[in-house]
């Protein structure tokens, strides 16, 4: 079963980023989405136990929602971690 989440997550988070323009908010969401996917696989790929496997996929979705990227303009949004962002430069 676990096979089968990663890859799907990273499915969803590429087809979210599809779909322009993103607020905020799709942004966060396709950083929380992005980064428990990598969290995931790179767990998958230690053949982590259950434990390191949720440690490793919460703290990327942490990281994922932190920063997201802005590719067309070379910006990113970062969290000011009250649930509003600013943009900058990346």
């Amino acid at each position: 079963m676990r096979k089968f989440i990663a890859p799907v997550l990273l499915v969803a988070a590429t087809a979210i980023s599809a779909c322009q323009p993103l607020s905020p908010q799709d942004r966060s969401n396709l950083g929380l989405v992005g980064g428990a996917g990598a969290g995931l696989l790179v767990a998958s790929a230690f053949d982590a136990n259950p434990a390191w496997t949720v440690g490793a996929t919460l703290a990327g979705a942490a990281i994922g929602t932190q920063v997201a990227r802005n590719t067309q303009t070379g910006q990113c949004a970062y969290s000011n971690g009250d649930g509003t962002y600013y943009v900058a430069p990346c």
